[in-house]
């Protein structure tokens, strides 16, 4: 595995990556396939927050391109082409990465953390004392807090292997920070591969028993963001979703989806769906009801008009599938302005609010033990 180092401000360093990957064929009847893979990353200084410095790092595989940064574990952009090899942006974004640190956002691509989702009543409950958090959702604590993950600069270092290029970030979140309890590591790592997979992979450990729900907030619009997602057709592999009271918490009831707006099973024309539920979607879709390391394919999701296609795999037990609801005449990039219904997001975590439901997946993690999760958006076009 190769490392490169970081650079002076104002400097960029191109690295270029041409390999050849052969298989080896299973019998006297297969043949010997070679694919020509061409992998790029580029690493560019863009700020500095007092003595860290935040850099851009864009991954390039030859037909699509992701951005990120290690302010916020941020995903800045994701460019692919369509059906007719236009290439686009497909995440709502900010024209640049400095633009994040001084402009607020509603979480464009960010890591979502100590907890992401909401946390009722801005409290809970670990071995028998009491912890208060940051009301900033009304009551309710979202997404880690005032200054949560998404707000942070992470230790950051670019690498490559035969088939990836992708960068490794590391953030210590110390004890009593955003009111939680423990020291936390956490190391994220994202990368892209030969074959349009973006992927994402979180661990973390803890020196006191804390709690632990982290994801990427990305919102996606596969149409190159030129209107609402509404025209999108998704398919989720979920039989029960988690209804909320009015201030967007579980209610701790485990509903089936026959007969309701959440019925995704078979591919349902979005718009549609907003129609019959009477507002967007904010809620958690059940895709298992115990924790486990299978990866599951949890979405398909196309764009007719563009061709685009998302396939979202986790190894998680829950995705919480918000449609912008709150977007209003928002100042994205290249001029575009984010209304509601501009994006969706399909957020791969544990259910919101657990530590405060007593039959939801426990995001309790203990000294010893390791937090995982994997995620993977893979993209194509369908015709």
């Amino acid at each position: 595995m190769k490392y490169f180092h970081s650079l002076s401000f104002g400097a960029a360093l191109l690295i270029c990556m041409n390999f050849s990957c052969q298989s080896k064929p299973e019998n006297q009847e297969s043949q010997l396939i070679t694919e020509e893979i061409n992998l790029m990353l580029k690493v560019e200084k863009v700020a500095q927050i007092l003595d860290q410095e935040i850099f851009k790092y864009t991954l390039d595989n030859g037909h699509m391109q992701v951005e990120m940064s290690n302010y916020g574990g941020l995903i800045s952009r994701i460019s692919v082409p369509d059906k007719d090899g236009k290439v686009e942006n497909i995440a709502l974004t900010l024209d640049s990465i400095p633009e994040f640190l001084t402009k607020p956002n509603p979480f464009f691509g960010a890591t979502a953390g100590r907890v992401a989702n909401r946390i009722g009543g801005a409290k809970f409950e670990l071995n028998g004392k009491t912890y208060s958090l940051a009301p900033n959702n009304g009551p309710n604590t979202l997404h880690g807090g005032l200054e949560g993950f998404n707000k942070k600069v992470w230790q950051s270092e670019p690498y490559s292997n035969d088939s990836i290029v992708g960068v490794k970030m590391t953030y210590l979140s110390v004890d009593g920070e955003e009111g939680f309890p423990g020291n936390l590591t956490t190391t994220l790592w994202m990368e892209l591969t030969p074959d349009n997979v973006l992927r994402i992979r979180f661990e973390s450990e803890t020196d006191q028993p804390t709690i632990v729900n982290l994801t990427n907030h990305t919102y996606f619009n596969l149409s190159g963001i030129s209107g609402p997602v509404t025209d999108h057709v998704f398919q989720f592999n979920a039989d029960a979703y988690s209804p909320i009271d009015e201030g967007l918490i579980p209610t701790g009831e485990i509903k089936d989806v026959t007969g309701t707006p959440f019925d995704f099973r078979e591919p349902k024309v979005l718009g549609d769906q907003i129609t019959e539920n009477g507002e967007g979607f904010d809620h958690n879709m059940i895709m298992k009801l115990t924790p486990s390391k299978e990866m599951k394919q949890f979405v398909h999701v196309v764009h007719p008009g563009s061709g685009r296609t998302m396939d979202m795999y986790s190894d998680n037990v829950g995705v919480q599938f918000y449609t912008a609801n709150f977007l209003d005449n928002f100042a994205g990039a290249e001029g575009k302005t984010y209304d509601k219904y501009w994006g969706f997001c399909l957020e791969s975590q544990n259910w919101p609010d657990a530590i405060n439901q007593s039959n939801f997946p426990s995001p309790i993690l203990n000294p010893g033990e390791k937090y995982e999760h994997l995620i993977e958006y893979r993209f194509g076009i369908e015709n």
